[in-house]
């Protein structure tokens, strides 16, 4: 058994408070100080996972209780929560923000599962004394929610610093754990899914000092501390997290992975239940590699090949090595990015890039989101790695949509029971041994993902050792 116990959740009354920049900005200022920080991320979100990650100087770990349910969220935080260090749970959106009006899945539940202490961020653009009345808001809808201090940010100047800070300590009788001023330019740029990710920055290291530098400069540090340290003990037993075994048990087998400025989203859990699982892990990048590497199957995760588009139609030779590939039968798992990536074209504006044309499909870049939130699949047609019959639970944002597809050449896998998918039916199209949709999942909530890609790759790599040609579902 171990014990856990310093541990504290940054929570808002929405999205695009400033939890982020604050989180990363108090991970930079721990970590200087030789304070362990592991950061973890409620919610679907790989952006603000990457940087807090990078902050830490450790992996980012997701908790949602959607995705992965309440059990396993307990027991991926009991297994990667250090006895020595400070676990940094940065939650998503609004404090009660969840799937229904009760709050479910929400980050008030989550700090109450993990018995986590709760220090709001609040935006005070605008506003004085009310920031009290919401703060005092937040602690009567849930008096189990443990609120133990607030953090005011874009403060106007002393006088509106000192009536917010007023109206918090003397109506909601808490303290308030930092002043952040209002500031013209932050260290990190945000697009339309949040911040810029670090793949893409050109000055990471001086946009995550300039970070710490806020928390030293602004945020009461060893309140802060205090706080965390203040959470109640919790012995928890340090468990695996369980997922089935991969039916062929085969040698080490080689999973590429397109990681590069296009490619990024991934969860780290998915990375480690792959090697967990037995499988090598090969990065690559589809911008700089001009030959796809001997790979027994592949996993192309979601990300912007929108921004890197030119780039990486401009790499012909690995586009034609990745399509040739798909044609001999090499397993594809592709999510979202990876799934515009192996289509024909990506239209961006007025500007058409050609892309892997491994499926008969066409995209094009739309102004406002076509799919956006949790989705529930249900797989209903053959495919390379899910039985008929499973039911997935993942998430979707994208602001890609179909122009056009060649019909007959392909099919779908999923049924659509919650989401947009492809079409707001289907989901999940399939050609060769390809599996291709807009939804993400996460390991843990998806236990037969890794052990499946494996067992493709282990019959793959066995069929190239007895030299015949690998056998496919549904030929194109």
């Amino acid at each position: 058994m171990n014990t856990i116990r310093p541990r504290l959740v940054l929570a808002a009354l929405r999205g695009g408070a400033g939890k982020t920049t604050i989180s990363v900005a108090l991970a930079v200022a721990l970590h200087r100080r030789g304070i362990g920080v592991v950061p973890f991320k409620k919610g679907p979100d790989y952006i603000d996972a990457a940087w807090l990650s990078m902050a830490a100087g450790a992996p980012c770990y997701n908790l949602d209780t959607f995705l992965i349910g309440r059990e396993q969220v307990v027991r991926s935080f009991s297994r990667r929560a250090l006895e020595d260090s400070l676990s940094l749970i940065e939650g998503n959106r609004g404090l009660y923000d969840g799937m229904n009006s009760e709050g479910e899945h929400s980050t008030a539940e989550l700090a109450k599962l993990l018995r986590s202490p709760v220090v709001l961020v609040i935006d005070c653009d605008k506003v004085t004394r009310t920031t009290g009345a919401m703060v005092l808001g937040c602690q009567t809808l849930d008096p189990e929610v443990n609120i133990r201090g607030a953090i005011l940010n874009r403060v106007g100047g002393k006088r509106h610093a000192a009536m917010a800070q007023r109206s918090v300590e003397e109506y909601c009788h808490i303290p308030v754990l930092g002043i952040v001023p209002r500031m013209e330019r932050l260290p990190f740029p945000e697009r339309h899914l949040g911040l810029i990710p670090p793949q893409e920055h050109d000055r990471v290291r001086k946009a995550l000092d300039a970070a710490g530098d806020i928390a030293e400069g602004f945020l009461d540090m060893e309140g802060l501390i205090r706080v965390a340290h203040d959470a109640p003990p919790w012995s928890a037993e340090t468990v695996r997290d369980v997922a089935p075994a991969s039916k062929t048990a085969p040698k080490t087998v080689r999973i590429g992975v397109i990681r590069d400025a296009a490619f990024q989203f991934y969860y780290y859990e998915n990375m480690e239940a792959l090697a967990e699982s037995g499988a090598a892990v090969v990065e690559i990048s589809a911008i700089e590699e001009k030959n796809l590497p001997e790979v027994d199957a592949l996993y192309i995760g979601g990300g912007f090949p929108e921004t890197q588009a030119g780039r990486l139609a401009e790499n012909e030779d690995f586009r034609r090595s990745l399509k040739e590939a798909a044609e001999n039968g090499l397993p594809i798992y592709a999510e979202c990015g990876g799934f515009i990536y192996l289509g024909e074209s990506l239209t961006v504006g007025d500007a058409c890039y050609p892309m892997v044309g491994a499926l008969p499909v066409s995209f094009g870049m739309e102004k406002r989101p076509q799919g956006h939130g949790y989705t529930i699949l249900e797989v209903d047609g053959e495919n390379p790695f899910y039985p008929v019959g499973t039911r997935l639970k993942g998430h979707e944002f994208h602001y890609c949509r179909i122009l056009s597809r060649r019909e007959g050449s392909e099919r779908t896998a999923f049924h659509v029971r919650r989401g947009t998918g492809m079409d707001g039916t289907r989901e999940g199209m399939t050609r060769k041994n390809i599996l291709a949709c807009f939804t993400h999942v996460h390991a843990l909530g998806t236990p037969q993902w890794a052990p499946a890609l494996i067992d493709a790759a282990g019959r793959y790599h066995a069929q190239k050792q007895a030299k015949p040609p690998f056998p496919s579902l549904g030929e194109g």
